[in-house]
């Protein structure tokens, strides 16, 4: 379903208050999604709201045993949302991600995986190899991207599902190499252990230069092969949704373009894109909306 032109006080409150927490805090996911149509871009931030709630459980300050018991909650609430009258009732994150489910039919077990993702990080799990490390992946973003697929629809949905997983682990794998100091800090390391033996860098922190610069051109080249893939999904997609993903994907490869000239900068602070780049790259996305003809915008 596409949506409803208006919708009843509570809810519209409810999706209000998501895009507040989408828009205060989704950095370069809300310049994609503000480019959507209203129905589209409310369930979307959804999804954030749901989703950054998730992340924040596992990055907070309770123990871990504490963490997993609010994951488990979390997980609990899920199946509470598919009581349409016991969603009116909740806080605003779950009534506005219970009328997403309904009207777009949100696939349960993507929720689910990022729930299991963010239980990995509060396990402190370490990846062994890169297929380790893309099943993780695939739990916390390739979850996203299947998610949004089903709020932007498509016209060929079993070709475009592994397209938007694909999608959602590469901006992961860009995160992990964009975060690799602050995950230090909290005493995760996300890249593979073959990989830092194979470029002596067991210990991030005290490996040469050279060699950490060689094992992050090397992520990040397999970060781009999965943008490349990835990005076959704007094939399958209206004009207006293909925005959105064109946005969000130009915005992170280009972070990784950054990280690729200067790793080391990596270790030093958080490698963004100032406020006007990001509006350079959703301009340039709509631009090509416009370019589609009327044909695709829906």
């Amino acid at each position: 379903m596409s949506g409803i032109a208006t919708i009843e006080a509570p809810l519209e409150e409810a999706y209000r208050s998501c895009e507040a927490v989408t828009r205060a805090r989704a950095g370069n996911f809300y310049y994609g999604i503000r480019l959507l149509p209203a129905p589209k871009r409310r369930a979307m931030c959804a999804v954030y709201a749901f989703a950054r709630r998730i992340d924040d459980i596992g990055d907070g300050q309770e123990s871990p045993d504490r963490k997993l018991a609010l994951l488990e909650e979390a997980r609990a609430n899920l199946h509470a949302h598919a009581n349409w009258d016991g969603a009116r009732a909740a806080d605003p994150v779950s009534l506005a991600l219970a009328d997403a489910e309904r009207r777009f039919a949100l696939p349960r077990e993507a929720l689910e995986d990022l729930i299991a993702g963010v239980e990995m990080d509060v396990r402190e799990q370490r990846y062994g190899s890169f297929e380790e490390l893309v099943v993780y992946c695939r739990k916390v973003a390739g979850s996203i991207g299947r998610l949004c697929l089903a709020i932007f629809g498509s016209s060929d949905p079993a070709s475009a599902l592994p397209l938007a997983d694909d999608l959602g682990v590469a901006l992961q794998l860009t995160n992990i190499l964009r975060d690799v100091r602050e995950d230090l800090d909290r005493g995760r390391v996300y890249l593979p252990l073959l990989d830092r033996q194979r470029f002596r860098c067991e210990d991030l922190r005290g490996a040469s230069p050279e060699a950490f610069a060689a094992l992050i051109s090397f992520e990040v080249t397999r970060a781009r092969e999965w943008f490349d893939r990835g990005i076959g999904l704007l094939e399958l997609i209206d004009a207006r949704s293909g925005s959105c993903v064109s946005a969000m994907a130009g915005i992170y490869r280009r972070i990784l373009e950054r990280i690729d000239s200067s790793p080391q900068e990596v270790l030093e602070h958080r490698i963004s894109l100032a406020p006007w780049e990001k509006t350079w790259v959703s301009l340039r996305s709509l631009a090509g909306v416009a370019g589609a003809g009327p044909g695709r915008m829906r």
